[in-house]
């Protein structure tokens, strides 16, 4: 184990002084032994799987532990013990000396405010006047480079983009100048340019106020150009702690070694020739509506003349940063929103048939969304949301049983599963849950939108070792929509880059990735290396 020795430092030069923490259940450890310090200018990574302990490190530094959990140690901010002071106390230190970027801005914001009430409300609870406020904000929204702030103000968090909503996060923990600033996944579900451009406007919005700055990450290779310290967490203990650069040379733990191998190879070839799905001309476009009468002013192209074929068997990556329209042909493939062009689908013309014809070939083409929390209804057990399906189909309550367990079995949960809410899995489970629900109607084409963007690398390496077994032993079709490029490198044949609605390139994968052609293909590969 690395472990830096810096006893000769002034003690007083700490922002941060964390010795011995532990935080346990009543019966069950969750974090073990932590010890860290931090200074002016320092950037430390931690770095672990899901349930590791990062966040619920970062959330007893930041003093919002839930009560019912177990503390020993001390956390040392401004002279004062996080775990003994009271909750006034901690109000007043939060916000000032530390504070957090959450990991989904989407729930993290509120959702009935404006950007202005978001990001203001802090300065306007130390007694700052709303003309004041505004010009913070405004200032504020400028630093994390947001373009037309006096607009944004206005503007919901539905009505920003994924970059956008990070930045008003990143704007809201600003406010009262920290000295400590946390940032819980910062770029999960972004896509690689997205991720450099966050990362590189933390790095200078920790110069420009002199702040210290921990990153939590499940990727390890990812933060490694920007923290100089990393501490690697697994199952609660330190398993790795010291200089981010001589970790990478030379990790002592097998752990480490493994989050370390991020290149998973290239998806197995095949050889098909029976082709299921043609795609021609296909145009996607949302209207542009203005006024007190919502009038259509226009339309903006989400999708622009796209052609693709795919086979049997075979799978399609398709790839571009974040509003590229990737997400916006994936619903149009499905007929949940309305295209032009044809979409010819096991010999069928699907973007012109009635629903009741289309109806009967739902089953043969499935998608499996983005946030499978959010996909998955909460009120239902497993078994329900799986068994939703089969509830159309003219088979017997025994049969939907079957079928539901040898869903399970095919996504490698047990069947016990069946019986659990949504609440109680893990987010690799929720993905294997909504998994299981589009494979027991046995389809021939599975859509899947960012399945592993939000989930550690070794649970991203079984999810698509999982989706490779049954490839084969379902004779599946992919298209897979991802922002991770190593991913797609893994498990598609073939790769289509979109960029503003366009096809800028649409090769066989190993052909894209050892000759890109065009300058933007380039830098998403450099960027996710």
């Amino acid at each position: 184990m690395h472990l830096t020795q810096e006893n000769n430092l002034n003690v007083d030069a700490r922002l941060l002084n964390i010795e011995n923490l532990s935080i346990s259940t009543q019966d069950w450890p969750l974090l073990e032994g932590l010890n860290l310090h931090l200074q002016t200018g320092d950037t430390l990574a931690i770095v672990g799987e899901s349930g590791s302990g990062k966040t619920i490190s970062c959330l007893a530094m930041m003093g919002l532990l839930p009560e019912k959990l177990k503390t020993s140690g001390r956390i040392i901010i401004d002279s004062k013990n996080i775990l003994e002071i009271d909750e006034k106390t901690q109000t007043h230190i939060r916000g000032r000396q530390i504070a957090m970027i959450f990991q989904e801005p989407s729930t993290a914001l509120n959702p009935l405010h404006r950007v202005e009430k978001i990001v203001g409300e802090n300065f306007i609870l130390q007694g700052g006047s709303k003309a004041k406020a505004q010009q913070q904000v405004i200032q504020l929204l400028k630093d994390v480079g947001i373009a037309n702030p006096e607009y944004i103000l206005k503007r919901y968090p539905h009505e920003l983009s994924g970059g956008q909503k990070q930045r008003v996060m990143i704007a809201a923990a600003l406010v009262l100048q920290p000295k400590i600033l946390i940032a819980d996944e910062p770029t999960t579900a972004l896509d690689v340019i997205l991720q450099t451009q966050i990362l590189e406007l933390l790095k200078s919005l920790q110069s420009k106020y002199g702040m210290a700055l921990i990153l939590i990450s499940h990727d390890l290779n990812l933060v490694r150009r920007y923290a100089d310290k990393l501490i690697v967490l697994h199952k609660g203990q330190v398993v790795e702690q010291g200089q981010l650069q001589q970790i990478f040379k030379n990790p002592a733990s097998i752990y480490t070694q493994q989050l370390l191998e991020h290149d998973l190879g290239f998806a197995e070839q095949r050889s098909t020739s029976h082709k299921i799905l043609s795609v021609q001309q296909l145009n996607v476009k949302y209207p542009i509506r203005r006024g007190f009468f919502n009038r259509i002013q226009g339309y903006t192209n989400a999708v622009e003349n796209v052609n693709f074929e795919l086979a049997q068997g075979e799978a399609l990556g398709i790839v571009g940063e974040s509003g590229s329209g990737k997400s916006s042909l994936a619903l149009a493939l499905v007929r949940l929103i309305k295209s032009e062009g044809q979409i010819n689908f096991l010999g069928q013309d699907i973007n012109h048939l009635e629903q009741k014809a289309l109806r009967k070939i739902r089953s043969d083409l499935q998608i499996v969304f983005q946030d499978p929390f959010g996909s998955l209804n909460p009120r239902m057990t497993v078994g329900q949301i799986i068994a939703e399906g089969l509830k159309v189909k003219a088979i017997t309550d025994k049969e939907i049983k079957q079928q539901v367990e040898s869903a399970l079995i095919k996504v490698e949960l047990a069947e016990g599963f069946q019986h659990r809410y949504p609440h109680e899995l893990s987010g690799g489970q929720r993905q294997r849950v909504a998994l299981a629900r589009a494979l027991v109607v046995r389809p021939k084409l599975l859509i899947l939108d960012e399945p592993t963007s939000a989930l550690d690398r070794s649970t991203q390496k079984a999810m698509i070792q999982l989706l490779r077994r049954l490839q084969q032993t379902e004779h599946l079709s992919y298209i897979f929509i991802s922002h991770d490029l190593n991913v797609v490198k893994a498990l598609c044949h073939k790769v289509m880059v979109l960029r503003h609605a366009k096809v800028m390139e649409y090769q066989l994968t190993e052909q894209l990735f050892n000759a890109p052609k065009t300058e933007y293909t380039k830098q998403l590969i450099a960027t996710s290396c």
